[in-house]
């Protein structure tokens, strides 16, 4: 095993840094592997702890992947404001939005644009609405369409900006996602759809939990897992 790197290190305030960014150890009882990301802002990074690991083999595995944290913060970039010109990842696709004070205020979707009008103060703030409302119908309806296929009842889907999780299902049936799903590809969104609505089912991450999941989506979802480890970060930093 590797020894440590000068660029991590711990104090006694629990300082920790790797790749020059700020480092934080999570232990996570449900983890099955270390794991090591980008923080919601991507300004800093997480390490996630499983049980059993010490906190010294957890920090010597972290600098073995100095490289990769090096490329991930390297494509951080900072907040984008949803302002004219700006481009903006709708369905995982570039859309540049698309101002002008003559036209309505209503939003509309073109190839490759998001056409709007209205005053432009308050801009963002109607394109944000306007992705909430779309995240919720799209979220909903694909929600519904997962739970036919094995006969489940979904008792409300609703959308918000956690920083943590991109969804979530309590034992009563209420689905709750991340609004930013919007903007990921639609394997993406679909993935993580079919991962809360398998928890209809199982609320845990046993294996009968993935396999339910792979049914529900009809493929494979580590490729949407590792999309949103690698860039999930990104989409966090518009509208902030």
């Amino acid at each position: 095993m590797r020894v440590i790197s000068s660029t991590i290190w711990s104090t006694a305030t629990s300082e920790l840094s790797l790749a020059g960014a700020r480092l934080t150890v999570r232990p996570d009882k449900r983890a099955r592997r270390l794991r090591l990301r980008l923080d919601t802002k991507g300004l800093g990074l997480t390490l996630t702890v499983p049980p059993g690991v010490s906190r010294r083999r957890a920090l010597a595995w972290a600098a073995e992947h100095e490289e990769w944290a090096l490329e991930a913060l390297g494509r951080r970039g900072g907040g984008v404001a949803l302002a004219p010109g700006a481009m903006v990842p709708l369905f995982g696709l570039p859309h540049v939005v698309d101002w002008s004070a003559e036209r309505p205020r209503r939003v509309c979707v073109e190839p490759g644009r998001l056409v709007c009008g209205g005053p432009l103060e308050g801009l963002q703030a109607r394109l944000v609405r306007w992705l909430r409302a779309e995240a919720l119908a799209v979220l909903t309806a694909e929600s519904h369409e997962f739970a036919a296929k094995r006969e489940l009842k979904v008792e409300r889907v609703s959308v918000g900006d956690p920083r943590s999780r991109w969804g979530s299902c309590s034992s009563s049936g209420m689905i709750r996602y991340s609004w930013r799903l919007i903007l990921a590809p639609e394997f993406v969104r679909r993935a993580t759809v079919a991962h809360e609505v398998a928890h209809l089912v199982h609320m845990n991450h046993a294996p009968a939990f993935h396999a339910l999941v792979a049914e529900l989506l009809e493929a494979n979802p580590a490729p949407a897992r590792e999309w949103l480890r690698r860039e999930g970060a990104t989409l966090h930093r518009i509208a902030v």
